[in-house]
């Protein structure tokens, strides 16, 4: 059996042996379908650095610090590999997959289903992904690159339960096995512990360098699976009075009003909330427009957009073009729901707001070229309009805040997907009521560690 990094290596890179490190570091850059770049799966680059940016506020046109954890230096181009690589480990070690038996279906709206086609090539496993046939061609490209297949399911971004009819087809062969991420807690810990402490950590190194006082005041996230946001119910914990704030389109509302809908923020699933989320922990509920995020997109993705960052609002230069590569459709939803936060709460110039790029350009460049075809190319004064329309031009429109009505309701709509669709039952669901069922699980990472550790004395890599 193929293994990688233990949670505790995930989150400090450095606790690594050595020569094991140093190994990955250099597949990392020669060899990326080597299964030793397992152990690159980290926040945190070759200097135990998290990888991380702090926006300028000429861009974000608010006073609160807000600081991306950017996910494009993963293995695979996106931090999704780590809930992939959590998720996989914890079922070959629980003996739920055998790779030379089961064939893996990974269900997703694109970078989840990258990682695990990148995961289970490097771990000896067969996979299928499971994917709507309207997600970018880059996409396509990328798994075909790792050796998997693909399912195409009809629509695009909205249609998860066309995820979820393949998938249960799919499962009638009893040498499947689903790792659906919308419901598997692999997922939810790998995000919890390893995200999470992540943010936690550096949080006093920002304020170190003077951006903030040592606290987050508030991780703004897309759901999409709801991994990515179960990194708050960890900060909370740390800063009880943290907020956590929740993303989804405009134009499928489905927390927000039980609305529906088709979008084009590609990574972010709707019409369902997930098993994983945490919803009774969440403060507040956003909308973002996903037109507005793609056209935030194409202020980075073209030249003349950048060019006028530089002469027209005095970003620094090479600032710029590194940022240019960092975010996708959804990392810029993400900012613009920083952005509608700190306006939301009032925060100021001591408050630090974090939120996450899931993944970088290379996923969007035909996605940048229908932009370009439909609204036209940038020039200055468009780029202008950009920055003070869709940036400096969030509202605090659309926000629900989480009271403990709409928390209620937020999870009774678990409800109609987890029980009468997928099997759960209402015991079950009503389990998650109580903040120690979300604990129990939390506290699983020392027992998944341990069983890996165990296993550690029989690889001639660890000897």
């Amino acid at each position: 059996m193929i293994t990688g990094p233990l949670f505790e290596e995930m989150l400090h890179p450095q606790k690594i042996a050595p020569h094991i490190r140093q190994k990955a570091l250099a597949a990392k850059r020669d060899n990326p379908l080597d299964p030793i770049n397992l152990f690159n799966i980290t926040w945190r680059n070759e200097h135990d650095q998290v990888y991380h940016i702090v926006l300028p506020k000429a861009l974000t046109g608010v006073d609160a610090n807000i600081v991306v954890i950017y996910g494009n230096q993963f293995p695979s181009g996106s931090h999704k590999v780590g809930a992939a690589y959590s998720v996989l480990l914890e079922k070959e070690l629980f003996g739920e997959v055998d790779p030379a038996v089961h064939t893996l279906v990974w269900p997703s709206t694109g970078n989840y289903g990258i990682g695990g086609a990148w995961v289970g090539g490097r771990m000896g496993c067969k996979s299928i992904v499971v994917l709507p046939e309207g997600m970018s061609r880059e996409r396509f490209e990328r798994i075909a690159t790792y050796g998997a297949t693909v399912n195409k399911t009809v629509g695009s971004e909205s249609n998860v339960k066309e995820i979820y009819d393949e998938t249960h087809r799919l499962r009638q062969d009893p040498n499947i096995r689903i790792l659906n991420q919308f419901e598997v807690m692999g997922n939810y810990r790998f995000h919890y512990h390893v995200t999470g402490n992540t943010i936690v950590e550096l949080a006093a190194e920002l304020a170190a360098k003077g951006v903030g006082k040592g606290k987050i005041s508030a991780y703004v996230s897309a759901m999409g699976s709801a991994g990515t946001i179960a990194a708050g119910d960890r900060l909370k914990q740390v800063w009880p009075d943290h907020k956590i704030v929740g993303l989804e389109p405009i134009q499928c509302p489905t927390l927000y009003n039980n609305g529906y809908g088709s979008h084009d923020i590609q990574g972010i699933g709707d019409k369902h909330v997930t098993w994983i989320h945490n919803v009774l922990n969440m403060d507040a509920m956003m909308c973002i427009d996903d037109i507005e995020s793609k056209l935030g997109l194409q202020l980075l993705a073209e030249e003349a957009g950048r060019a006028a960052l530089v002469k027209r609002y005095g970003l620094d230069e090479a600032l710029v073009e590194h940022m240019s590569q960092l975010f996708g459709i959804s990392g810029i939803c993400n900012v613009l729901g920083a952005i509608k936060t700190a306006k939301y709460y009032g925060y100021g110039k001591d408050d630090v707001i974090v939120t996450v790029a899931t993944d970088g350009m290379d996923r969007y460049p035909s996605v940048m070229q229908s932009m370009a075809e439909c609204y036209g190319a940038l020039d200055e004064a468009k780029a202008v309009g950009r920055v003070e329309g869709v940036f400096h031009g969030q509202r605090t429109d659309w926000v629900q805040a989480g009271t403990p009505e709409a928390r209620q309701r937020w999870h009774n709509l678990k409800y109609y997907t987890w029980v009468e669709q997928q099997g759960k039952s209402v015991q079950e669901l009503d389990a998650q009521r109580d903040p120690a069922w979300w604990e129990n699980h939390q506290a699983m990472v020392q027992e998944i560690d341990a069983r890996l550790t165990a296993l550690r004395a029989q690889e001639s890599l660890f000897a």
